[in-house]
């Protein structure tokens, strides 16, 4: 079972910016693709990026493109979140998920992903 660890969450302000780090448990670790989603109070989880973890492809929601990179080091099996230019409603906590080694959803389709981490705390005060 693959466990997922989110770690670089805090309190920012708006205009900051701040790095998420998804370290994954399994050393031959090889999804078909990785993703971060977010979900604030009151909200649905929305997907924020996506990458295909052997061809690096990136995929981005429209409310972030531009400001968040997503990156990925195959040797450490980590994914990154960049965010930059914060804004106060990307508050949310940000979750990091993995598929399995085949997917049939679109990278931004929650339902491709098999295995989720706990979830990092992002804050972002105006």
């Amino acid at each position: 079972q693959v466990q997922l660890v989110e770690s670089g969450g805090g309190l920012v302000q708006a205009g900051g910016s701040l790095r998420l780090s998804c370290a994954a448990s399994e050393r031959t670790f090889s999804p078909y693709a990785m993703a971060w989603f977010r979900q604030a109070p009151g909200k649905e989880r929305e997907f924020v990026a996506a990458i295909r973890w052997s061809l690096g492809s990136t995929y981005y929601a429209d409310s972030v493109k531009g400001r968040f990179t997503i990156s990925r080091d195959n040797s450490k099996n980590t994914m990154f979140l960049q965010m930059n230019s914060l804004k106060p409603e990307d508050t949310a906590v940000y979750s990091c998920a993995a598929s399995g080694l085949f997917s049939v959803y679109a990278a931004q389709n929650s339902r491709g992903y098999s295995y989720w981490g706990q979830g990092t705390q992002v804050t972002v005060s105006s």
